[in-house]
This record gives C-alpha cells, sequence and structure tokens, in this order.
C-alpha cells in the first residue's frame, strides 16, 4: 500500500513538474512569435486589471500580463534550480567520496569546513551570499549550490566510508586495484543510490529559497520575471481586493514544490525498496 501511494504520488509530481518544463520550453517562443504579450511590457494595458478573455490571470501595477509572467517564472526557476543543484551535485560528491575513501587529515578538514557550512540557516546562508554576489541568475545560483554542496558531501561521504570497510573492496585492494579504480568501480555505484532523493528534496527547497531571495529584493534583476518577487510587489495590493497578482504566482511556486516532491516520495520508497533487495 505504502510503495502504491509513493508511486501515484510519483506520477502526480512528474505530471507537474512537466507541466512547468513544457511552459519553460514552449512560452518563449510563443512571445517571440507574437502569440503571447512580452511579460516585461504592459502600458498600453490598465493597470491592475481584473482576470478576463484577454487577460486570463489579470495584470499587475505595470499592466503586465500577470499569467505570461507566472508561466515565464516557471523556467526562470527551473533553469536557476537545474543550475544550483547539478553544480551541488557535481561538486559533493566526488569530495564525498575522496573524503570517505582517504580520511586522515584531508578528511577531518573537509568535515569542519562542509559541517560549519551546514549548520547555518539555509535562507540565512542564502541571503548573505546572494548580497555578495548580487542579483542575476548565475549569481543566484551560485549561492544556492554554495547551500547545497555540504548535504551531498555528508551523505556521499558517511556512505563511502561505511562501503570502503566491505569485504569485496578489500579483496580488490589485494588483487592490487588502486583508489581510483575501486572508487569508480565500488564506492561511486553504491553511494549513488540515494542522491536521486537528496537531488528532487534540494530542488524543492531551492525553489522556495529563490522565492524568498526574490521577495527580499536579493534574486534576480527586475526585468526577469520571478515568483518571489512578483509576490513582492502584489502584497501592497492584496489589502485593496486585487487577488490575481498574488494568487498566481504564489500557486504556481507551490505547485513545483509539491510536483518535486511528490517525487522525492516515490524516489525514497524506490530507495528503500533497493536496500530492502540488497540486504535480503
Amino acid at each position: 500500500m505504502p510503495s502504491t501511494l509513493a508511486s501515484r504520488l510519483a506520477k502526480w509530481g512528474i505530471l507537474i513538474v512537466a507541466f512547468h518544463l513544457i511552459s519553460a520550453l514552449t512560452v518563449p517562443f510563443l512571445i517571440s512569435a507574437g502569440l503571447l504579450p512580452d511579460a516585461n511590457t504592459g502600458l498600453e494595458n490598465p493597470i491592475y486589471s481584473a482576470p478576463s478573455f484577454e487577460h486570463w490571470c489579470g495584470t499587475d501595477r505595470l499592466g503586465r500580463d500577470v499569467c505570461v509572467r507566472t508561466l515565464v517564472a516557471s523556467g526562470v526557476a527551473l533553469k536557476v534550480v537545474f543550475l544550483a543543484v547539478s553544480v551541488a551535485v557535481l561538486i559533493g560528491i566526488p569530495f564525498g567520496i575522496l573524503s570517505g575513501y582517504l580520511g586522515g587529515l584531508f578528511d577531518r578538514s573537509l568535515v569542519l569546513i562542509m559541517d560549519t557550512i551546514y549548520t547555518l540557516p539555509v535562507l540565512l546562508l542564502s541571503v548573505v551570499l546572494a548580497f555578495l554576489f548580487g542579483r542575476g541568475i548565475p549569481n543566484a545560483a551560485a549561492a544556492l549550490c554554495i547551500v547545497y554542496i555540504p548535504q551531498y558531501f555528508r551523505v556521499v561521504r558517511n556512505q563511502t566510508a561505511q562501503v570502503k570497510s566491505e569485504m569485496y573492496v578489500d579483496a580488490a585492494r589485494t588483487i592490487g586495484a588502486g583508489p581510483v579504480w575501486i572508487m569508480r568501480k565500488y564506492l561511486l555505484k553504491n553511494v549513488m543510490v540515494s542522491v536521486p532523493v537528496l537531488l528532487s528534496m534540494n530542488a524543492a527547497d531551492a525553489v522556495l529559497v529563490l522565492g524568498g531571495l526574490g521577495f527580499l529584493g536579493l534574486g534576480l534583476p527586475d526585468s526577469v520575471p520571478e515568483w518571489g518577487n512578483d509576490l513582492h510587489m502584489a502584497l501592497s495590493a492584496v489589502p485593496t481586493g486585487v487577488w490575481w497578482t498574488a494568487l498566481y504566482p504564489g500557486f504556481s511556486m507551490f505547485l513545483l514544490v509539491l510536483g518535486l516532491s511528490f517525487i522525492g516520495e516515490g524516489l525514497e520508497a524506490w530507495v528503500s525498496g533497493v536496500n530492502k533487495s540488497l540486504t535480503s
């Protein structure tokens, strides 16, 4: 029953993320073809226009189409999250394997650095890094990347320290296998099982952190549509009854986080099944 529920959640999660991904790929082409209005122009439109057939999600305080900005922001969020998580994986996993396998002073030094970063609150560290790097898609991705590297390092390092003491690793050393061959042949394959779960959870968390940075004015430039920044601009209009400028960006962000979380639940159930099959 739990595995069935997890697989259903994963399917819904894939559909939700696929919708955002399709929006990210198609909306820019529709804008360039003139089939949709530009996300940053709206001088010819009335401000705070309620949802209608002309503007399905209404307009904001600058007359910009809320629907188009929300859809374009999906692509922006996916781009930043993909860059941040990918670089975090490419840095965290190799350093985790090296640290867990080599041990000694190298291991203690890396553990001290990573634990120091890990103990800091995610949003606080992201705000500080975003303030230092400045606003922009690469800068926001770099700020999020540094936040998530220690998580991959800790998971991979701990699993590597356990796997390297197994008998088949000792047997490989006995027949003359070098450290690089052992890490590539045995350690990498074993420690990669739990990475997809952490990957999906970090992606969901990164969407929220990026939104928080945008809400604080530290994420992306004003010319780039972003959910957090749009929510910040909509905050002053909500008490006056203008609900659509906050509803659609907030709901879209919530939906993407929910989809990534559902995928994480499915992956976690899959990893649990793999571990049970290996131990049985």
